[in-house]
């Protein structure tokens, strides 16, 4: 009976070890894909923001709207992530990453914009505040004991209500109100980097279970949803931190 207690007890330490060993496996592969996905998008920023031709193609110089091609590029990103996320068992692992760079590129050509209106030095400014802010939550939800499931389904609702709120104001053009979605807009996000990167940890630890394949798709879907979560970070605080040219 002690021996086989002990036997047990091994078992489920072993078991426990390999566990961590794919969750750790897995959330390199995450934190790979998302890395280049930065980078791609910040090399595409910078290439359109900085060539006079490409910057014309996508907005009109003359009245400062958009073009067709750039009311394209602003919103193909949201129809790129809708296929990625509901097409997820019938793309291979080589079209889904076909898609995640292809995503890439275009958030990159809509957030040229950004080099236009701010200045450089506040932009990086606020990348780094950003990169700060998502590594302490990264860490805080891949080491913390708390299961913040809960947390994260608020996080989710109140991610609804903002967007919402954003529609609305979108009409009313409030000073105030866009003030107030910005700083709920940073809570927001920073909150749910903690909770998904404890989420995509699980997932990592059963990993094992899907296969090479299906491991791989998941990856390129946990950098995207990650992706967002600085992306998005990134521009509620730009509201703050940005200096106008």
């Amino acid at each position: 009976m002690f021996e086989q207690t002990n036997n047990n007890g091994f078992f489920a330490q072993q078991q426990g070890t390999q566990d961590l060993t794919v969750a750790k496996s897995f959330m390199t592969q995450v934190f790979g894909w998302m890395f280049l996905a930065m980078v791609v998008t910040a090399i595409t920023a910078y290439w359109f923001a900085s060539t006079p031709e490409l910057v014309s193609s996508l907005r009109n110089v003359e009245t400062g709207g958009m073009t067709p091609l750039g009311w394209i590029v602003t919103l193909a990103p949201l129809g790129f992530v809708l296929l990625m996320s509901f097409g997820f068992q019938r793309l291979s692992p080589a079209v889904l990453t076909l898609l995640f760079i292809s995503f890439s590129v275009l958030m990159g050509m809509s957030m040229s914009f950004i080099l236009l209106v701010y200045t450089a030095a506040s932009v990086y400014k606020t990348f780094a505040v950003t990169a700060a802010m998502f590594g302490v939550m990264a860490v805080t939800g891949y080491t913390t004991k708390t299961d913040l499931t809960k947390f994260g389904s608020i996080m989710m609702m109140g991610m609804v209500g903002l967007m919402i709120a954003m529609l609305v104001n979108f009409f009313m053009h409030s000073g105030t109100m866009d003030y107030i979605i910005s700083v709920i807009g940073v809570l927001i996000f920073t909150g749910l980097t903690a909770y998904d990167v404890q989420r995509l940890k699980r997932m990592g630890a059963g990993a094992g279970e899907y296969g090479n394949e299906n491991i791989k798709k998941l990856s390129i879907l946990g950098a995207l949803t990650l992706y967002l979560d600085f992306i998005n970070l990134f521009m509620f605080l730009l509201r703050f931190l940005g200096d106008r040219k």
